[in-house]
């Protein structure tokens, strides 16, 4: 079964760090190539491996993809 690539609104919606299957699709990449990649340190962008589980932080995704990562909320100046 093909799975559908993810649409710019909802890379853009992504949480700060997302699932290397959720990665993939945004990137093109397949499930079964998405970990095979992520084992062999070849996935496109950095990935954290959490006891059995990948995770993928959404800012190196977004700058894999060009994207802008966006930068930290200014600084809460109520007094």
């Amino acid at each position: 079964m093909m799975t559908r690539a993810l649409t710019l609104a909802e890379i853009a919606a992504l949480p700060a760090v997302t699932d290397l299957v959720t990665a993939g699709r945004a990137l093109g990449i397949g499930r079964t190539r998405a970990y095979e990649l992520a084992r062999t340190g070849q996935f496109p962008c950095p990935v954290i491996r959490a006891g059995t589980t990948w995770r993928v932080p959404t800012a190196g995704l977004l700058a894999v993809l060009g994207l802008p990562v966006p930068g930290p909320p200014p600084p809460d100046r109520r007094a």
